[in-house]
């Protein structure tokens, strides 16, 4: 992750993990028409701990991607994922996306995923990654939008505690509601020929897979990691708290439940 607030989950292992399980839950989803050229240059902005990385270089095996993060422990742990992944046409370096070490205009196309809403200034990011974008090259964004998401039962604690996650996300100076807001972001960093496209994720009983893997796996321990947060700012006692992931855990264990939630992915060409 390469940013300009605070990221609100942390970079524990647990973090780490939630990060493959919500890569792994909605790989097919968000990139099955993620493909780049043979030889193209591509820059992955703020890979994290190489959750979509894997799944990019796999789908573009001829492509050549310089994946970066200003975090080291991550890149460590995204370095190994390829490795593990039997993958060779990635390059890690140590950057930020406010000052990279790159010529401008040296990259086809650039990625970016779940990186935008941990920034306080979206729009100078995109900016920054124009300038080393060639003419005519593309970008892929995709980020999530917390305020698309709804479930069933959804009790008054278990609302409580997911509208918890976006406040504590807002007072950070990130935006949890960015989804919807990638194309005039686009349009502001000037770029052409944009399209958004909603990627919705809907489980229920009868999908227990995606209710474990995404519900279960990836959105109730994302809320759970600003627990400390929520509570040391008064949005909500521990009582409460814990009532509500309890109602959270419930949508995937018993029958009934259902959760949906919307991605966002926005293409553009400068």
């Amino acid at each position: 992750m390469a940013s300009n607030a605070d990221y609100v989950h942390g970079y524990s292992e647990t973090e780490a993990q939630r990060l493959r399980d919500q890569a792994e839950s909605v790989r097919d989803l968000l990139h099955h028409d993620t493909r780049f050229p043979a030889g193209s240059l591509v820059l992955e902005a703020g890979c994290g701990v190489g959750a979509q990385t894997v799944t990019l270089a796999r789908n573009s095996p001829d492509a050549n991607i310089v994946s970066i993060d200003h975090n080291q422990a991550s890149l460590d742990i995204a370095r190994r994922a390829v490795a593990q992944a039997g993958l060779s046409n990635v390059t890690f370096q140590a950057a930020d996306i406010f000052d990279l070490p790159f010529a401008t205009e040296s990259f086809d196309h650039i990625f970016v995923c779940f990186i935008l809403e941990h920034m306080k200034q979206p729009d100078d990011c995109l900016t920054a990654l124009a300038g080393v974008l060639k003419k005519g090259g593309t970008i892929t964004v995709i980020e999530g939008d917390h305020g698309s998401c709804y479930f069933h039962p959804a009790t008054e604690d278990a609302v409580r505690v997911w509208n918890c996650l976006i406040d504590v996300q807002t007072s950070l100076g990130a935006n949890p509601l960015i989804g919807r807001q990638l194309y005039p972001l686009l349009d502001q960093a000037r770029f052409r020929d944009m399209e958004v496209t909603p990627r919705m994720v809907y489980a229920d009983e009868g999908r227990p897979d995606l209710m474990e893997i995404f519900v279960s796996k990836t959105i109730v321990p994302m809320v759970e990691g600003v627990e400390e947060q929520a509570i040391g700012s008064e949005l909500i006692d521990r009582a409460r708290w814990r009532g509500g992931i309890d109602d959270l855990n419930r949508i995937a264990e018993q029958p009934g439940g259902t959760f949906c939630y919307n991605f966002f992915k926005a293409t553009g060409v400068k």
